[in-house]
């Protein structure tokens, strides 16, 4: 019998799966795990810090940038803390055009972790199915914002702006012929809240797919069934929200049990499984996809019937309009003020948290009386997770901590922060 050797590898951080900036040092007998370590540092963003030498609104845009799979709903955490300690209400409007973006990212999110994830594990198609979609949301955030992936469209009192009544079109160019970009423009004639309801139409055939190419194939069930198996105690005791902690067993979602805008109007099922290993993380996620189309339907409908304000008109935190700054003297000197000086917050401390893709994001903000804050504290969801790869990987073959990997749903810029 040929001798197996102890090994430490070094598993990234160049590797596809380690997402470019993972660094795992995994301690080898033969190909069998004895321990991983992830080191963590190789992205440092210093959002924290940043954020304390910026005026409050400055700060949305880095938030973007912390997960940037799932810029808006960082936003939307941020913002909550703002308005949290300000004390300010914001229009009705406003709240469902949030819950409805908030949503969109969590399809992306999901499109994006379910394409890396197969590729990780080696099916290549799902990748080419996940991107085609997400290219539609992106469009809908462009529409938006002008940006595809750094919105920076939540403010402090609701939206920067309403949403718009014609959606951008394809031109004809020597790359693409008319009859290309006509057909590409058909579900795009009308306002954004038409091609959003075109999709939702269309999105849960898509879903469909997908799990026609994953769901019971026997290569995707042999890499996941029974890999990185967290326990429902023990994925307490990590402090594991979102999919990872649902996919225990646990029925908790912020949505339901701490609802923040308007999610207690609107009717949707929390996906819970049952074993906590890689398939069953799956299965949530593709059913959160699901729901998630469920609830921008729900919000498409009452947008359409309920035009109103999408910022607050409290012009010590959100500019006025336009046609206010070029006709009214009050009006310019709170667009002056607001975009040299910013505003400030009262002194106090608060912590808000949302249902983000990948699980609890929270914003710890402490206002020493400031136009910015003193401390600003990210509860970044993966960091939690990535640091129970130990024990997840512990006892799998190498090729195992691939899809614990993938599973995990691991973005750096947040886990850096």
């Amino acid at each position: 019998m040929p001798e197996i050797k102890n090994y430490t590898l070094n598993f990234g951080p160049q590797h596809p799966a380690a997402h470019g900036v993972l660094r795992l040092v995994l301690e080898m007998d033969g190909e069998v795990i004895e321990r991983a370590d992830p080191h963590i540092g190789l992205l440092h963003r210093g959002t924290e810090k940043l954020a304390e030498t910026k005026p409050y609104n400055q700060t949305i845009g880095y938030m973007d940038r912390l997960d940037y799979v799932s810029m808006m709903c960082n936003e939307h955490g941020y913002v909550l803390a703002i308005e949290k300690l300000l004390g300010i209400e914001i229009p009705l409007r406003a709240q469902y055009i949030r819950v409805m973006f908030d949503e969109i990212t969590r399809i992306m999110n999901h499109l994006m972790w379910i394409g890396t994830h197969a590729l990780d594990v080696g099916a290549m198609t799902m990748f080419l199915y996940a991107f085609r979609e997400r290219e539609d949301l992106m469009d809908m955030y462009e529409a938006v914002s002008g940006a595809r992936m750094h919105a920076t469209y939540y403010r402090p009192g609701g939206v920067a702006r309403d949403l718009p009544d014609r959606m951008p079109q394809y031109l004809e160019s020597r790359w693409r012929s008319k009859k290309d970009a006509d057909r590409l423009n058909e579900n795009r004639q009308g306002s954004l809240l038409d091609f959003a309801e075109d999709f939702t139409r269309r999105f849960p055939g898509y879903v469909d797919e997908y799990e026609t190419l994953l769901t019971d194939n026997r290569i995707w069930k042999q890499r996941t069934v029974g890999i990185g198996v967290v326990s429902e105690e023990r994925a307490y005791q990590l402090g594991f929200t979102g999919p990872m902690l649902r996919g225990s067993g646990v029925e908790w979602d912020i949505r339901k049990k701490q609802p923040y805008e308007v999610y207690d109007r609107i009717d949707f099922d929390i996906p819970v499984g049952t074993n906590g290993d890689c398939y069953d993380r799956y299965l949530v996620r593709m059913e959160e996809m699901r729901q998630s189309n469920n609830i921008i339907r729900q919000c498409i409908d009452w947008l359409r019937a309920n035009p109103g304000l999408v910022l607050t008109d409290n012009h010590k935190v959100a500019p006025p309009r336009r046609e206010e700054l070029k006709a009214d003297m009050e009006g310019l000197i709170h667009h002056f003020k607001l975009f040299t000086e910013g505003y400030t917050l009262p002194e106090g401390e608060v912590y808000t948290s949302i249902e983000h893709p990948k699980g609890e994001f929270g914003v710890y903000l402490v206002s020493d009386g400031a136009n910015k804050p003193y401390r600003l504290k990210v509860r970044a969801p993966g960091f939690a997770h990535l640091s129970s790869m130990n024990e997840m990987a512990q006892g799998h073959m190498l090729a195992d901590v691939v899809a614990i990997i993938g599973t995990q749903d691991i973005v750096f810029g947040e886990i850096d922060r």
